[in-house]
């Protein structure tokens, strides 16, 4: 029996039949036990046409959250002789941390916490920004090849108006029989980082050889995400293609990576759910639409872009630059109504780069992320 159709609908019959249809950018696969998700990677670039452009696999609308990860950027291998690297300007974030790691290349890191960092291959990078702070990234002169991930992940309502900070943290390298991993967060095979998160979570590169099976016993109440770096991984007994990110829920104690003919790489992050909703917006993470509108009216007028609003303590001063200099000693002792410090989004060195604006707000208000179901679904009987 054949398909005489010229132009069939392509089937995946590795996926459940529940998933053909799916949205773009979405796939479900049977692996050995469990039905695996595959997110597929969306391309964002930077800046302009020749700017470096990233891998979004998280948020989509198919899943916005894994753990309290709420953001993931895969990058390179980027040659920066054509794409001109990283450069990214003063932005604000508030209410997560971003995570920073890289493969290959190193990127200063400059913030409004006071914090200058060397961003370094093998080197977990981590920046709470808390109430909110401003940084800017930009890969060094001496970088030839820019190759990484950066992840954010949602702070929870308890800790969402801390102080920001900096943390940077080495991990050692810990190994098996054909692999070995670097722990950047929380805790996996034996091996646990000192670097604080306010959910719990983790995020590891592992490495395995040709032909080589790793299990990895993980808590039952996290979920957890792989992707696939440069490479196609088995990941509990589905295929996981370069770029992509496999997903599986929690009620899974046992997680199994195996690669095939050739050497394998993944970032494996996870974390116990959030369980909170949450707005995310441009670089802001909140709870409500009128809370991320008032984060960017403060930031535009902090950088001289727009008016402040009623209550600021820049109303009567006219910027056309970012708050700096002898005004902002001026107004230090001030705070916003809402008590938050004054400047919410800090200091910023000298003769650095232009920040950048925020975009507008969209037109309709912004409603909480509703994410999927995180209970990992068991395949069919009769599929096993």
């Amino acid at each position: 029996m054949t398909n005489l159709d010229p132009n069939p609908e392509l089937i995946d019959y590795n996926m459940p039949k529940h998933a053909q249809g799916l949205a773009p950018g979405f796939a479900e696969k049977y692996g050995t036990d469990y039905i695996v998700e595959v997110l597929e990677p969306r391309a964002v670039p930077l800046g302009g046409p020749r700017a470096m452009t990233v891998q979004r696999t998280i948020p989509q609308r198919a899943r916005s959250l894994i753990g309290a990860w709420c953001f993931l950027d895969y990058f390179g291998p980027d040659d920066v002789a054509q794409s001109g690297g990283m450069r990214v300007a003063r932005h604000p974030h508030t209410g997560l941390a971003t995570v920073s790691w890289l493969f290959e290349g190193r990127v200063d890191h400059i913030d409004s916490a006071g914090n200058w960092a060397l961003v370094r291959p093998g080197e977990v990078n981590l920046m709470s920004a808390g109430f909110g702070i401003t940084h800017s990234e930009h890969s060094t002169a001496d970088t030839t090849f820019l190759h990484g991930v950066q992840l954010w992940y949602a702070f929870p309502e308890a800790h969402r108006f801390t102080e920001p900070h900096l943390d940077q943290y080495r991990p050692e390298t810990v190994t098996g029989d054909g692999w070995e991993a670097k722990v950047a967060i929380g805790s996996l095979l034996g091996s646990t980082s000192p670097v604080e998160t306010y959910s719990p979570l983790c995020a590891a590169e592992i490495r395995l050889e040709p032909h080589t099976t790793l299990n990895i016993d993980v808590p039952a109440e996290h979920e957890h995400g792989l992707l696939a770096v440069e490479c196609t991984a088995n990941f509990n007994g589905a295929l996981i293609e370069e770029n992509h990110l496999g997903y599986l829920g929690t009620g899974v104690t046992q997680l199994q990576l195996s690669s095939g003919e050739h050497p394998i790489r993944v970032m494996l992050i996870g974390g116990e759910p959030l369980n909170e909703d949450i707005v995310m917006w441009w670089n802001f993470v909140g709870r409500s639409h009128d809370e991320i509108a008032q984060w960017r009216q403060r930031y535009q007028a902090e950088m001289g872009f727009e008016p402040p609003a009623e209550g600021s303590p820049l109303v009567g001063h006219d910027l056309d630059t970012a708050l700096s200099g002898p005004l902002l000693d001026e107004l230090l002792p001030n705070a916003y109504p809402d008590s938050t410090r004054f400047p919410q989004y800090g200091e910023f060195p000298p003769d650095e780069p232009a920040p950048l604006p925020a975009p507008a707000l969209p037109a309709l208000p912004m409603k909480p992320r509703q994410n999927p179901p995180t209970v990992a679904r068991r395949k069919p009987q009769e599929d096993r």
